[in-house]
């Protein structure tokens, strides 16, 4: 596990299952649908109950780059902030600016509802297909410019679902704050 401070806040990556993080939220990398999907967003429904679908149908969807908050159902996490990134095409389709509104939405809603911890997936990198090393950049440069204008949250937790993962964020960061 790395960990930085950053303002007064501490940024951390880790490899491990996002459903079982501690932390006030998770962030889903949810469909714009908000019903449930594979990959994190089926992991989250399956791990929280039935609850978070039930809040989910009542929010009526999601535009990408926005997020939306529901309650955490059975998941250790109080909250689910349920954002959807976009699906990579060529990156010429406004996918970077609309992968890091689903950070910077997410962390706002996270301050909105005075959460202290967030615990992020890897956005969009998995069936949308988003390139890993580029998605990994804009999420912590994002995360990063966040934690150095806004005060409140404490820990921002990128958990990464294995080790090629891991190792690339962390590759990213020790660039970014070379």
């Amino acid at each position: 596990m790395i960990k930085i401070t950053i303002n007064k806040a501490v940024l951390e990556l880790t490899e491990g299952d996002i459903t079982e993080q501690e932390t006030d939220a998770i962030v889903n990398a949810a469909n714009s649908s908000l019903l449930g999907g594979g990959g994190v967003d089926g992991a989250i429904h399956r791990a929280g109950g039935p609850a978070i679908l039930e809040a989910c149908k009542k929010l009526g969807g999601c535009p990408t780059g926005e997020a939306r908050i529901t309650a955490g159902g059975n998941l250790k996490a109080k909250y689910v902030i349920h954002t959807v990134g976009p699906v990579y095409h060529d990156g010429k389709k406004n996918e970077p600016e609309l992968l890091a509104n689903a950070y910077k939405n997410s962390l706002a809603l996270a301050l909105q509802y005075k959460l202290r911890s967030v615990a992020f997936p890897s956005i969009s990198t998995g069936a949308y297909g988003y390139p890993l090393n580029e998605a990994a950049v804009i999420a912590l440069k994002t995360v990063i410019t966040y934690l150095k204008t806004h005060t409140g949250i404490q820990v921002v937790r990128f958990v990464l679902f294995n080790l090629k993962a891991y190792q690339i964020y962390e590759n990213s960061l020790k660039a970014l704050t070379a």
